[in-house]
């Protein structure tokens, strides 16, 4: 019996119509560790986001644009259908629950992992007779060999990387609670933890985070996080800076104990079971984060470091195009995850290497059409025919996060497939030139990279680029660049200097190919003028951009002035870490066109 009808006769036999499984943990994160994967168990939808709601009858997983493809394959349509976010005729899953339930049908969910909002947004919208139970996890009964929470230890974040200390962060953080009228904050997001502490570790495969709750007022401050994490070093540092450490599992009780308090909380990163409980006795003041913003705005010496990260990475970037093409020249064994293990490999060997900050995705020919696809050994293609070979790929370091996407092409390329490139590599140049009024967000210039592809009726069904954290999530609200504001992305926030951001245009067709050139940029000031304060952005990745799959004649004299400059700066900054020989190579793929 599939695992599903299993659950489902869980569910009649505890009286639930409907019961709803998101991707998430107990801190709404955007990466989870094993624990907390229910949606994949249930459904085989491997993706990183994804909503499962089982009924008595069917089951149904919402998923965004970057998964319609990859859900569409993994997903056994006999028994869950695929619900493609934001394409007509598909609804909500608040308007889907609002049709399908009736009075006293009871509606469950495990309210430590829905985020306060889509309750509210749920119960809003739901018929007023509806029963909702938001306190059991029905998961854990049908998951016998469910793995266990996650356990790393913390370690302190120097000084030489941070760049500002914990007791400056925290003072700023004061000003701004007091700020917005209230007496309490509560942090349950783990990046900003993490960053407001100077801390780091490992819960989350690839994002380097650890499991607390942290509480803040005027006076005092209170960590919950397992204290077995904690090494002499850690419970030091946190003793010298007057912060009180109690268990992780002590939180939900002592938020019970809290009351008439102003409370700060966002209510897009918290979840359900602690507005439950805190509303009833508190003020609750729900705002962003001030956490958020202040760590996208990077600082000198954070920036300082990220391009130094940057610029070993783009080597790394170089040695793998390298082994690309001289192997499928060779006609050497070559295959989507030799050329991720390889990549790898390289970074794991590289001075400063954290982990890797997301895992690979090396997809050949149809599999790049999929934009979040994962090699296995089932699925595994042979790079031994002309194509197009996408790698997304990036490392933490302790001088910053990377993300960087190349396509490279092997064999001969046909005509088509070099017109896709080259329009998605003047969409991505167009984006880079950018200079802009202080003020305008993602929306406002997300029309320069896609226009060039609109322009051929064609699109991609994902933002064209995100913020990026500094040892932290590769992903980092609350900057990034999508034509549309998506509220659950937040990511439509004014640049500011010190902003890092990607740049990732991309043409993807199924069962054809993808192409995808990603580099992440800080946003930096541009000038003064009696308009105002200009922008523009500095291009801080530095890998090749495959001459081979251009299409010369489609370029302007600016573009290609830019191309140029930009590969004799990719020279320049990569070529201390290579060979001799991928010197020699590098010195053709970087030349003037």
């Amino acid at each position: 019996m599939e695992i599903i009808e299993v659950f489902r006769n869980k569910m009649e036999s505890e009286g639930y119509k409907a019961y709803i499984i998101p991707t998430s943990d107990y801190h709404n994160s955007e990466y989870i560790s094993d624990y907390f994967k229910a949606r994949q168990f249930l459904s085989g939808f491997t993706g990183s986001q994804g909503t499962l709601l089982i009924t008595k009858e069917f089951a149904y997983l919402w998923v965004d644009g970057r998964y319609f493809i990859q859900a569409e394959k993994q997903v056994n349509p006999n028994y869950i259908k695929i619900m493609k976010i934001g394409t007509p005729g598909t609804p909500t899953i608040e308007q889907f629950l609002n049709d399908y339930l009736k009075d006293n049908d009871v509606l469950g969910f495990d309210g430590r992992l829905m985020s306060t909002n889509l309750v509210k947004s749920i119960t809003n919208t739901v018929k007023a007779g509806i029963v909702i139970k938001d306190d059991v996890d029905l998961v854990n009964s049908v998951w016998p060999d469910r793995p266990n929470l996650p356990f790393s230890l913390l370690y302190n974040l120097d000084l030489l990387f941070a760049g500002k200390d914990y007791q400056k962060k925290v003072e700023d953080l004061r000003i701004k609670i007091s700020d917005a009228e209230a007496n309490m904050h509560i942090i349950t997001s783990l990046e900003d933890i993490a960053w407001l502490l100077n801390l780091r570790g490992n819960d989350i495969s690839h994002t380097p985070v650890f499991l607390s709750y942290f509480i803040l007022t005027q006076t005092e401050a209170i960590l919950f996080v397992d204290k077995k994490k904690l090494n002499p070093e850690v419970k030091a540092y946190l003793k010298d800076n007057n912060i009180k450490v109690k268990d992780y599992f002590d939180f939900y009780e002592y938020i019970k104990t809290i009351g008439g308090k102003n409370i700060l909380i966002d209510l897009n990163k918290a979840n359900y079971r602690i507005y439950s409980s805190i509303n009833q006795r508190n003020t609750i003041i729900n705002k962003q984060n001030p956490t958020l913003l202040m760590k996208s705005i990077k600082n000198e010496t954070e920036i300082r470091n990220i391009k130094l990260a940057h610029n070993r990475d783009g080597a790394l970037v170089a040695k793998l195009m390298y082994y690309v093409k001289t192997s499928y020249d060779n006609k050497a064994q070559l295959s989507e995850i030799s050329a991720s293990d390889y990549i790898d490999k390289l970074r794991s060997e590289t001075k400063g290497f954290v982990d890797l900050s997301f895992n690979t995705i090396s997809a050949f020919a149809d599999h790049g059409a999929m934009m979040h696809y994962s090699a296995t050994p089932e699925t595994n293609y042979k790079i031994d025919k002309p194509g197009f070979l996408l790698v997304d790929s990036g490392g933490h370091y302790l001088e910053g996060t990377t993300d960087i996407t190349r396509t490279f092409g092997v064999g001969k390329i046909n005509d088509e497939m070099k017109t896709n490139f080259t329009l998605v590599l003047k969409s991505m140049i167009n984006l880079s030139k950018a200079v802009f009024l202080k003020g305008c967000n993602g929306q406002n210039l997300d029309i320069l990279a896609r226009g060039p592809i609109w322009n051929e009726l064609m699109d991609y069904k994902c933002g064209t680029g995100h913020g990026v954290g500094y040892l932290l999530s590769v992903h980092e609200a609350p900057n990034g660049f999508r034509w549309q504001k998506v509220q659950e992305r937040n990511d439509s926030a004014v640049f500011e200097p010190g902003m890092i951001t990607t740049n990732e245009p991309g043409i993807y067709l199924e069962n054809k190919y993808g192409i995808r050139i990603e580099n992440e940029m800080l946003c930096v000031p541009k000038g003064q003028s009696e308009f105002g304060d200009f922008l523009a952005f500095e291009t801080i990745t530095f890998a090749p951009i495959d001459l081979d799959c251009i299409k010369v004649s489609l370029l302007t004299k600016e573009e290609k002035s830019w191309l140029n400059e930009y590969h004799e700066m990719v020279y320049k900054k990569t070529n201390k870490y290579l060979t001799k020989q991928e010197k020699d190579w590098l010195k053709i793929y970087t030349r003037k066109i």
